[in-house]
């Protein structure tokens, strides 16, 4: 009886761990590659649609886990903003969000957990080029920085500084 326990005591933690860590996304590589997005159709019909410009950018350095890749913030016009993912690559994991940080910078978790945070959503793939609405009214005088996040175990993966593009 008490073997039985042991066994079943093993298999159930077992079965946490599982869940908890996830292990099998440390293989499994999700690629993405949207497109960069426009305006909506009917501003785009209309002769004063303008392509999207960039009005902030920076480079993801690895905190965590290695990373690169590029972040921009895209202005798409009539009050609509993106974050792009260009060839972006991370490591996989199992609850990973993108954040924008009221922080210059962030090389440590503390910061991000210190700072405010906006989240833009879950990271949609390890790999690959992707993009991440901003809400309107998004003050980015005050989110500085993207951030990629797992928000299980409160680790930052990488983060980019954003910069006035030029």
């Amino acid at each position: 009886m008490k073997r039985r326990s042991w066994i079943l005591g093993l298999v159930v933690l077992g079965g946490v761990g599982w869940y908890l860590f996830r292990p099998e996304l440390l293989f499994v590589n999700k690629q993405v590659h949207e497109g960069l997005v426009t305006a909506s159709a009917s501003s785009a019909a209309s002769e004063d649609a303008s392509a999207p410009t960039i009005i902030l950018s920076g480079r993801f350095h690895s905190v965590a886990h290695e990373t690169r890749g590029t972040a921009s913030v895209h202005d798409l016009g009539g009050g609509k903003r993106v974050l792009r993912l260009t060839d972006f690559v991370t490591s996989n994991g199992p609850d990973v969000r993108v954040y924008l940080i009221a922080a210059r910078d962030a090389f440590d978790d503390a910061t991000v957990t210190r700072a405010a945070h906006l989240e833009l959503g879950k990271l949609k793939g390890n790999i690959g080029d992707q993009n991440y609405e901003i809400p309107a009214g998004t003050d980015l005088t005050k989110y500085r920085a993207v951030t990629i996040w797992c928000y299980r175990f409160n680790v930052n993966f990488a983060t980019a500084p954003l910069t006035p593009a030029s």
